[in-house]
């Protein structure tokens, strides 16, 4: 046999090794993955139109929803992908910003592997700056929002503003108290146990952001199913069943000879769910909610009986309103004893542009477990991109009740430009190769201002050039002004960033990295199965 790498696999296989077919080739993809996001970026992060294989279109500025969307192939740029996954479900916000990082930190170490350095050097100094820069971002807190102040409505609302602002810059007014109020209705004695499926979101098309409203309970997008459409201090019921007469486990044939039996048939399953529906009312119950179909007959007798009926088809759905209401669900048909049942302050019917929805609202002096954001607007995508901020914002109220006292630095690429400056005096007095790793990194950093200054059409050199010149006279808290160019004090703008976010995107950002640069070979094995089918060729049948 042929000796050599190639013949070690089966015939098929493709091999890459070496700097310039592995090592560049992966460092240029990642780089690529990162110019790709880095313009939407920030409050003035431009769209992306995305058609994904169904052919559903997106049109978002999520970092999150474009990667997702997107369907990146190739193995190294996935790795980045699977980093700033890792941090949408973490944190919930900071994805973008974990691209742009990584990309810039491979970026810059391909050029210092065409000046010669090998990757291991280049990951020593990366290792080395990155524990570094958490070290001199810990030092960087401007301010703490303690555990009291999280039931603060002010307090919470300005912590959310830099958050809600990059994902619907001009609506963060709107959106941050709302956030705010939704958080602080659903949270815990103790802010670690906070749970962000306790506020939910329903999206509903027509009017503007500024209809949307908190409803301390459930929103269920849809009608009731009988006449009675309000009802005050219900208790409620709730069935994962059919609301019907019940079938015989067994099968079995009927044979009926004549008119009066068939009537008396009839007549004898009336009786069976009038009496089901008259106990289930005898126990308390005067609202149905359940999983399943509802017979006619059955809706009937519920109507005679002045009863709600309401059918939520998600059994996810039905899950979030017993947690709301403080139900247990029912698998059989039947009555509910009290310490089962629901009970909730108000259940209505609204009309909301042109759609009915049902609410269950609770009193403000009862305690809630689930809150609900009701979004408006003009089309389907802006709905999609609120809902994104609202996540986001509710991502990041749960970030600061695990993290207590929460701290926030400047942001606006002030904490990147001060680390920045930190990092490259430190890389200047360490000896050995990797202080040109860390210089490297530290010029990585200035990624965040640049792409903010350019998104907001600004001159990218300039911004970072001001930017330096205004840390180095210490004012630490100088970031990018979008609004009117140049610089301006982030922490009097009040655009304040998360610290375990953008610690947790820094460190994902770093491992990263590495891991792509500890690639040196590539191995590609042969596709299974045979020849591909020739597609889109005239004359072919399916035979």
């Amino acid at each position: 046999m042929k000796r050599g790498v190639p013949n070690l696999f089966k015939a098929g296989t493709r091999h890459h090794s070496g700097i310039e077919a592995a090592v560049l080739k992966n460092l240029e993809a990642c780089k690529a993955l990162m110019e790709l996001t880095k313009t939407s970026f920030g409050p003035n992060g431009m769209n992306k139109l995305i058609i994904n294989h169904l052919e559903k279109v997106f049109v978002t500025n999520d970092c999150a929803t474009i990667l997702h969307e997107m369907e990146v192939a190739h193995p190294a740029a996935k790795m980045i992908v699977l980093a700033a996954d890792m941090q949408e479900h973490e944190i919930g916000d900071g994805s973008n910003f974990v691209i742009c990082l990584a990309g810039a930190l491979l970026g810059h170490a391909a050029d210092l592997v065409n000046m010669g350095l090998h990757p291991s050097e280049i990951i020593d100094g990366y290792v080395k700056a990155g524990r570094k820069a958490l070290e001199i971002m810990a030092t960087l807190v401007v301010s703490n929002v303690q555990k009291d102040k999280l039931k603060d409505h002010k307090t919470i609302s300005a912590a959310l503003k830099s958050v809600v602002s990059s994902k619907q810059y001009g609506q963060e007014n709107l959106l941050c108290p709302l956030i705010a109020e939704a958080c602080m209705a659903v949270v815990p004695d103790n802010p670690f146990n906070f749970n962000v499926d306790n506020v939910r979101v329903v999206k509903i098309l027509g009017g503007s952001v500024s209809q949307s409203e908190v409803i301390r309970g459930m929103v269920i997008a849809r009608n009731t199913e009988g006449l009675v459409k309000k009802l005050e201090n219900a208790n409620v019921g709730v069935y994962t069943c059919s609301i019907a007469a019940a079938d015989t486990e067994t099968k079995g044939t009927i044979l009926i000879n004549t008119a009066q039996e068939l009537k008396d048939f009839n007549d004898s399953e009336e009786k069976e769910i009038s009496g089901i529906i008259k106990s289930i009312k005898a126990c308390g119950v005067n609202c149905i909610v359940t999983g399943s179909t509802v017979d006619e007959v059955a809706q009937h007798f519920i109507e005679r009986e002045g009863m709600m009926i309401i059918k939520i088809t998600s059994k996810f759905e039905l899950r979030r309103l017993c947690r709301a209401i403080g139900a247990v669900p029912q698998v059989n048909l039947g009555p509910i004893g009290k310490d089962q049942q629901g009970f909730v302050s108000s259940v209505h019917v609204r009309e909301i542009g042109l759609k009915k929805v049902t609410v269950f609202a609770q009193e403000k002096s009862n305690a809630i477990s689930v809150a609900t954001v009701l979004l408006r607007a003009s089309t389907n995508n802006v709905l999609n991109d609120l809902e994104k901020a609202v996540d986001d914002g509710v991502n990041t109220y749960k970030a600061m009740g695990k993290s207590m006292p929460a701290g926030f630095v400047a942001g606006g690429g002030a904490c990147e430009i001060e680390i920045a400056s930190q990092l490259a005096k430190i890389g200047a007095s360490t000896s050995g190769l990797g202080q040109y790793a860390m210089k490297k990194y530290a010029e990585a950093l200035e990624v965040v201002p640049r792409a903010l200054a350019a998104n907001a059409g600004q001159n990218a050199m300039d911004a970072v050039a001001a930017l330096y010149k205004a840390h180095e006279a210490g004012d630490a808290g100088m970031g990018v002004d979008i609004v009117n160019g140049g610089v301006c004090d982030m922490v009097e703008a009040g655009v304040l960033d998360l610290l375990t976010a953008k610690a947790q995107a820094m460190l994902l950002a770093t491992d990263a990295a590495v891991t792509v640069l500890r690639v040196d070979q590539i191995i590609v094995a042969k596709q299974a199965g045979g020849p591909k089918v020739p597609q889109n060729q005239g004359g072919w049948d399916n035979d």
